[in-house]
């Protein structure tokens, strides 16, 4: 009877520290603060069993120069805002991120599989900032995205330098300045 009273004893005591872990204000909730103990984790795991169990494992559409080039505009309208360009510093919105958006465009970031990508890009992935955008993009869009990604280091040139922060030119600056 000692041991049982014992451990239900531990476990409610456990749970209390837990409670008063969080409401005294010692969880971490700022971005630039580390993860909890554990949360990196859990996250990683839940999202890799869901993925391996949702995820599409091929593209209903090919990875034709038109749907390349399609992805590159919406990449450039949707995504480059926190996953960047090619020769651009991380943005003012990636700094402040935890965890970290990838970098898609440097040749050190990787992705995942297509379809992998494909479900991220229309579900979204909970405690990173990365927004579903199932109910913004069609599913030809999403995988015309996803296609790009997946190839974007064997892309058609004109298509490649449209990812490239462009320099700027003497008629731009002219323009800024007014």
């Amino acid at each position: 009877m000692r041991f049982v009273l014992g451990i239900v004893l531990g476990i409610v005591l456990l749970a209390g520290c837990v409670f008063l872990y969080f409401d005294l204000g010692y969880a971490p909730v700022a971005t630039a603060a580390a993860p909890m103990p554990f949360e990196q984790f859990v996250a990683q795991r839940a999202l890799d069993a869901r993925m391996k169990k949702e995820a599409p494992k091929d593209a209903p559409i090919p990875a034709d120069e038109s749907n390349l080039a399609a992805g590159v505009k919406i990449y450039r309208e949707t995504c480059a805002v926190c996953h960047g360009l090619r020769g651009q510093e991380e943005t003012m919105i990636a700094k402040g991120m935890f965890p970290k958006p990838p970098q898609f465009l440097e040749h050190a970031a990787k992705g995942g599989p297509v379809g992998e990508t494909f479900w991220a890009v229309k579900n979204g992935i909970r405690l990173t900032g990365m927004p579903g955008f199932g109910a913004s993009l069609s599913d030809d869009q999403i995988w015309q995205v996803s296609l790009m990604i997946d190839n974007r280091d064997h892309l058609p040139d004109g298509l490649g330098r449209l990812l490239s922060v462009p320099a700027e030119t003497p008629e731009m600056a002219t323009r800024s300045k007014r």
